[in-house]
């Protein structure tokens, strides 16, 4: 159990994929204007790393990964279908996606409204898909530590995009310098705050 916390609580906030590896940055910038539609793309983030990562790991674990066939028999034991990864994963986050869209579409059409375009595009997502690589690359053992990763890193990414939602809807009322209205203000807190978080490196886990 305390393994699991350690895996959550550092894609929280040691390896957060916004401020660790500023993957899934498109996102982060447009919709983070305002912490009501931040709030529902963070939840929706959550949902979508917190089932593919999982799912992900089943099918690297018993299908893709070299050996991992042996259980239809001798016969498939040296069967490497792990350069299908990309493709299946992207699969799988895309199923995932299109069944938020449907179920935000139906339950809360004016933050569907609000997300736009942004809310099929978390299926392209470099911090989802970023999510399934990383748990492929560091060969958790159990789906459960995979699930915790998978969990651990969607709140990050939240926590990120409400911390900058709530942030650039209080900077409107400074008095920030012409040239760097907008975006360029944003970049400017967003490095910040990665320096911020890099203080959690310091945490033994």
């Amino acid at each position: 159990m305390q393994e699991l916390f350690n895996i959550f609580v550092k894609s929280i906030f040691i390896d957060n994929m916004i401020f660790a590896y500023f993957l899934g940055m498109c996102s982060y910038l447009a919709v983070s204007k305002t912490v009501n539609t931040s709030f529902g793309l963070g939840l929706a983030v959550i949902f979508v790393l917190g089932i593919t990562v999982p799912v992900d790991y089943l099918l690297n674990k018993y299908i893709l990964e070299a050996g991992a066939l042996s259980w239809l028999g001798e016969s498939f034991a040296e069967v490497d279908l792990s350069f299908l990864s990309f493709i299946m994963f992207i699969a799988i986050i895309a199923s995932m996606v299109q069944l938020v869209e449907m179920i935000v579409e139906k339950f809360a059409p004016t933050l569907y409204n609000s997300l736009g375009i942004f809310l099929p595009l978390i299926a392209v997502n470099c911090a989802i898909l970023g999510g399934s690589l990383f748990m492929q690359e560091r060969e958790y053992e159990t789906i459960a530590e995979a699930t915790s990763f998978g969990l651990g890193s969607g709140v990050g990414f939240f926590l990120a995009i409400i911390g900058i939602a709530a942030i650039r809807e209080k900077i409107k009322y400074s008095n920030v310098p012409a040239p760097l209205r907008g975006l360029g203000i944003t970049f400017i807190i967003t490095g910040l705050m990665g320096i911020a978080f890099m203080s959690f490196m310091g945490i033994k886990l």
